[in-house]
């Protein structure tokens, strides 16, 4: 099992920060059946200000770039995918191409 850790931005307004909050209270089924379809084990976003920050675990061979195009294969989770992209917008220092930017794990506790 393998760790990613991903940020992301939501647009600088407090309404739609909001809502973007409220439905992730009642993410659909689909969307979560979707995720661990693809073999997300674990997933978690967490909020500061504007900065989403996600974690995830995964199996080793999970590649992100290529499996997460499996989450989008159903026409609800497409729907899902542009509902939540009108909330959100690339974090600084993202890669060309890239929605949610991959982290560089600088730490681990035990590493030591």
């Amino acid at each position: 099992m393998k760790s990613f850790a991903q940020a992301l931005d939501l647009k600088d307004d407090p309404e739609l920060i909001a809502r973007y909050k409220e439905h992730h209270q009642a993410v659909w089924p689909e969307v979560v059946e979707a995720l661990k379809g693809i073999g997300i084990a674990k997933m978690k976003i967490f909020l500061l200000g504007q900065r989403m920050f996600m974690y995830l675990e995964a199996p080793d061979s999970f590649d992100s770039a290529r499996d997460f195009v499996g989450y989008t294969a159903t026409e609800k989770t497409r729907e899902w995918d542009d509902l939540m992209r009108g909330f959100q917008q690339r974090a600084p220092g993202a890669a060309e191409g890239e929605w949610w930017a991959a982290m560089e794990e600088v730490f681990d506790i035990d590493w030591s």
